[in-house]
């Protein structure tokens, strides 16, 4: 017989939106059932296969760079690395479950989610189906990666995404990333500074396409001065298997090429996880590329189902799903008046050597925008603190409204530009002139003072 168990709420995805709300309608009285197809995911993908993991090897890659051992020597520190790495992400998992199955209005059910109707799913868990009940839904499953059809992809042992790149115990010495996003150019800083060789191939002509073209080229040059080979304009037709290794055969200007790689790393983009949940049978509608629609409320065009984070497309940041909490809390819980209207700039960091940080308009976006724009610019080796640290490479730019003075866009290719950055979102989400932030005393000597000298324009 069929199992059917009932809740007040039904949360899908242990992500960061999803396990936040849970512990805010359990401390309401609420009965929750947190949904979550892996248990390698309690969490949700910033824990345990992106942000934290990631910046652990960020952090001692440095370290091993900076060390000047042989290959050998590399490779071993990175094996040790990533099984420390693993012992970290694993006391993170466990920590996250327990803080959702030890509450007793939380029930913490592995298990893949499928709607039936606007109220209620099925589960499946091995051989076990049954059914969950509920008056409100909240779909918080996050993004996967986007496999472009390249011949040779699948079922190949060579290639990798960014999942089980965090796997891989043996450092490759020659890494091929497929794309050149904000994924592939920071796990191409990571494994260049471990010590492999890296190439990063991309389809278009303008690295970075999305970024000011000034800050692209001062990225792109920094990477190429690290050793990192930047091919763009050229076209993978496929990933072939040699014996121990994968070749890459790549096309472009100079025709057709192979590329040795020891790994290689396909970072094309992720897209909304919808595949397993049958909106459609609960009147949820998705956009051309995936994402969930939803209102002002993160809710969907299904009353009572609400939509967080990375599945609702956008961007795709641990702290945009939880913002959307926020918003979905302040619907459910309190007098809605917080809306995703309210959500203000939105500020990212890729933590590449040095990091590149962004919040706003490009330039070109500010003056096809029609306003009247100023610029300023300054190299980070002019910041005294940058010399401290010993890393002096790197540009700041600042795009300004010449009428208002207020702040329309600021990028930041410097030491500790992922700290810096919330400054500038402050200043714009309140509307203050750029002034305020050139004329402010800051502490010395830190990175924050270089807006005393770039903003004085």
């Amino acid at each position: 017989m069929e199992q059917r168990r009932q809740y007040d709420a039904v949360i899908i995805g242990f992500g960061k939106g999803g396990k936040t709300l849970s512990s805010a309608l359990a401390a309401a009285g609420k009965k929750v059932a947190m949904i979550e197809k892996s248990p390698k995911m309690y969490g949700g993908a910033c824990i345990n296969v992106a942000c934290i993991p990631t910046k652990y090897l960020v952090y001692n890659a440095q370290k091993v760079s900076d060390m000047n051992g042989s290959f050998e020597e590399r490779a071993e520190a990175y094996r040790k690395i990533m099984l420390q790495k693993d012992g970290l992400i694993d006391k993170l998992n466990t920590a996250n479950y327990h803080n959702l199955a030890d509450n007793e209005n939380i029930t913490v059910i592995d298990g893949t989610a499928r709607f039936l109707s606007n109220h209620e799913v099925e589960i499946k868990n091995g051989g076990e189906t049954f059914t969950v009940e509920a008056p409100q839904f909240f779909i918080n499953t996050g993004a996967v990666p986007v496999i472009p059809p390249i011949k040779g992809l699948k079922d190949n042992p060579y290639v990798y995404i960014s999942d089980t790149m965090l796997e891989l115990k043996e450092l490759p010495k020659h890494l091929v990333i497929i794309g050149g996003g904000y994924i592939g150019i920071e796990f191409s800083s990571i494994y260049r500074k471990f010590g492999s060789e890296v190439t990063v191939l991309q389809d278009g002509e303008q690295f970075l396409a999305r970024e000011d073209e000034e800050m692209a080229a001062a990225v792109k040059a920094q990477m190429e001065k690290q050793g990192i080979r930047i091919m763009t304009g050229v076209k993978v037709e496929a990933v072939e298997q040699e014996e121990g290794r994968a070749k890459v055969i790549i096309t472009g200007k100079d025709g057709q090429r192979e590329l040795p790689a020891d790994a290689v790393l396909v970072a094309t983009g992720r897209r909304p996880a919808v595949d397993d949940l049958n909106l459609e049978a609960a009147g949820v509608s998705t956009n051309a590329r995936g994402g969930i629609i939803t209102d002002e409320h993160r809710m969907t065009t299904a009353p009572e189902i609400y939509a967080m984070g990375d599945v609702a497309g956008g961007l795709q940041f641990t702290y945009i799903s939880l913002d959307d909490y926020r918003i979905v809390r302040s619907k459910v819980l309190g007098d809605g008046s917080y809306t995703l209207d309210k959500r203000g700039a939105v500020p990212y960091s890729t933590f590449i050597d040095p990091p590149f940080s962004r919040v706003g308009m490009t330039e070109k976006d500010a003056r096809e925008a029609g306003y009247e724009v100023k610029t300023a610019k300054l190299l980070a080796s002019a910041i005294p603190k940058a010399k401290v640290l010993g890393q002096t490479d790197g540009l700041l730019k600042a795009v300004i409204d010449a009428k208002t003075g207020q702040i329309l866009g600021m990028h930041l290719f410097c030491a500790e530009s992922h700290e810096m950055i919330n400054l500038a979102k402050m200043a714009m989400d309140a509307k203050l002139p750029y002034t305020v932030l050139r004329d402010s005393i800051y502490t010395h000597p830190t990175m924050s003072e270089v807006f005393n000298v770039l903003l004085t324009v």
